[in-house]
């Protein structure tokens, strides 16, 4: 894995992977900061996961969005001290133990972001179960 990271001006940098996919970060508030993309990735790995384990388990999920709040440090280098991920599952008839079962096991097993954040900062999580309407 190897990405670039490249100035563009200001406080501002694009980054960039192998397969020239880019992203841009803001010191500025132009664009994410390096550190809301830190919670979005840990948003977007445990979400997969969650995803993919429900579908396997044959739940009819609709949709998956992970709220995501943290705390810093109040001196530099500010890190994160806490983290919360709230999922919120929807879909029709899903069952309560499988959607726990399916967090639970991101971020205790599978979801390398926050398993590798977690030896230093303090991570829990939630959900809720939204029932299709439709």
């Amino acid at each position: 894995m190897k990405v670039v990271t490249q100035w563009q001006q200001g406080l501002t940098f694009k980054g960039t992977n192998e397969a020239n996919q880019t992203i841009t970060m803001d010191g500025e508030g132009e664009a994410p900061s390096p550190m809301h993309m830190i919670l979005m990735a840990v948003g977007g790995c445990s979400s997969i996961d969650v995803v993919m384990i429900l579908q396997k388990s044959r739940q009819e999920i609709d949709d998956c969005i992970c709220e995501l709040t943290a705390e810093r440090a109040e001196t530099d280098p500010k890190v994160f001290t806490k983290i919360h991920a709230h999922y919120k599952v929807q879909g029709k008839n899903l069952k309560q133990p499988q959607v726990e079962r399916a967090c639970n096991l991101s971020m205790e097993k599978y979801c390398s972001v926050s398993l590798m954040l977690q030896k230093s900062v303090e991570i829990s999580h939630s959900f809720e179960i939204i029932e299709t309407t439709s």
